[in-house]
């Protein structure tokens, strides 16, 4: 009660103020979170917008997420730091919905609040071994050498085994796979977190396993990616060719979907032309088909770690276009290692005060509109609450697929304001009352100015070993940078 006494005083403090404008708050600040507050800037010239983020830094996956060798898939931090330098818009970064400030203090302080805060937990496999060190979920890998601060003490074990496992065959088990394998001296150009780096230097590893439940046909990457992976300079590539015989049913999902057949021919192509056997001290690596994962092997010299993977062979069943699905026949096979890397897809969290479905990893929403009760023959909304991204859709699609999804989402913002479901009538505190209310529980802010020395600062350490930017990887390193 005494909170939202608080929040009313608050609230009444700034009803003095003419010409109110709507005051929307973005929760999280990757593309879908982005691409959502320029649409809304575009669109209504007298909405402010604020977009609050967990982290101190900026720009979500695409800081995070995407692979250090991919400079030209980040040159869209261009066009968000434009967006944040917009006079209508802010950038409140270290403040964390649910623990800084709860969601029914932000819907008091705002007109509207779009989620947009993204997947950043993982799906588990449930099978026995699953708890044993040396496995890691794909993400806190990426997350560890692309210098995210929660991952910086991961230390993924590179060093007890020659093999690492990848169960899965998407674009972010390729990226992996990629970093694994690659010279690092190629690496040492990119903005690869530093701590990275020098763990992959005194790598041992020299095989990667990427195993998929299904066929070559099935597999879940872009042609782009699997081409980067098979082009690695001095790799051997190791392919079944029992795996690469097709069926009707792959002939039919290869016509009609001309992806699924430019990476079947890439495999294809690669199994014919690699060494069988590898070269003495050649890198390898092994595409394995139609196996999924039965249980994680312990070590019988170093007990709680993994030391392999058993693999249950599988046959597809159904004819549905592009719903064959991999069903287990009784036939194992082990594979030594000692790491796993699970990339076998995101999970969003659910945070207090939010309809969430558990089962599908989302919440619950009809063009980003979030459903009071899903249950419901008829809509019911929750008032001035909105959803965009992976919250909404699920983890799927590239970065240019949250364009699509955020035109959607601000397409529903503007029929409630233009039907008065939104209305700035009733005034709200946004982004001063934010302000105020962190600042009252000692919450350090970094905004987009901070976010400017952090920025300067890698480029400068970065310049010092010609690469594009050295990563400040620690909470401590970013904040103190970010108060200087």
């Amino acid at each position: 009660m005494a909170l939202f006494g608080k929040l009313r005083w608050i609230s009444r403090r700034f009803t003095t103020l003419a010409a109110t404008p709507l005051r929307i708050c973005v929760v999280g600040s990757g593309p879908a979170g982005f691409y959502t507050a320029e649409k809304i800037l575009k669109a209504h010239k007298g909405v402010e917008v604020d977009i609050v983020d967990r982290l101190p830094t900026p720009f979500g996956l695409v800081r995070s997420g995407v692979a250090p060798d991919h400079p030209e898939t980040k040159i869209v931090i261009n066009q968000f730091s434009r967006v944040a330098q917009n006079d209508r818009c802010s950038f409140l970064g270290n403040v964390s919905v649910g623990s800084s400030v709860s969601l029914p203090e932000l819907h008091e302080m705002y007109n509207a609040v779009v989620l947009a805060y993204g997947a950043e937990s993982d799906r588990t496999l449930g099978i026995p071994g699953e708890e044993l060190g040396g496995i890691y979920a794909a993400r806190e890998f990426v997350w560890w050498y692309n210098g995210h601060p929660d991952c910086r003490n991961l230390a993924p074990d590179l060093t007890s085994s020659d093999t690492a496992v990848i169960l899965g065959q998407g674009n972010v088990a390729l990226d992996v796979a990629r970093i694994l394998l690659r010279p690092t001296m190629e690496l040492a150009k990119t903005d690869i977190a530093s701590h990275a780096l020098a763990a992959l230097e005194e790598s041992s590893i020299r095989k990667v396993y990427l195993v998929g439940r299904r066929g070559p046909v099935q597999a879940a990457c872009t042609a782009k990616e699997l081409r980067e992976v098979l082009g690695i300079k001095d790799i051997s590539i190791q392919v079944k060719q029992a795996d690469l015989v097709t069926t009707p049913a792959d002939e039919v999902e290869m016509k009609n979907n001309r992806i699924r057949r430019r990476v079947y021919e890439l495999i294809s192509k690669a199994a014919s032309s690699g060494h069988s056997p590898p070269l003495p001290g050649q890198r390898e690596l092994h595409l394995v088909f139609f196996r999924k994962p039965d249980r994680f092997l312990e070590s019988e010299d170093r007990s709680g770690h993994v030391a392999g993977v058993r693999l249950e062979e599988t046959t597809l069943q159904g004819y549905d276009l592009g719903k064959q699905i991999a069903v287990g026949n009784g036939v194992f096979e082990d594979i030594s290692c000692g790491m796993v890397l699970k990339s076998i897809g995101y999970k969003s969290v659910a945070i207090d005060g939010l309809p969430f479905d558990h089962d599908k990893g989302i919440v619950p929403n009809v063009g980003g509109r979030v459903l009071a009760d899903s249950f419901k023959d008829v809509p019911q909304y929750e008032t001035g609450l909105y959803v965009c991204g992976w919250l909404k859709r699920g983890p799927t699609g590239i970065i240019g697929t949250n364009l699509y999804c955020a035109e959607e989402t601000v397409a529903s913002i503007s029929e409630d304001i233009e039907r008065g479901v939104l209305t700035s009538n009733s005034t709200k505190p946004g982004r001063e009352g934010l302000l105020q209310l962190l600042d009252s529980r000692n919450i350090r802010v970094v905004q987009f100015d901070d976010w400017k020395r952090i920025d300067t600062e890698e480029k400068r350490g970065g310049n010092l070993k010609n690469k594009p930017r050295e990563k400040l990887a620690t909470w401590e390193e970013l904040l103190q940078v970010a108060r200087k």
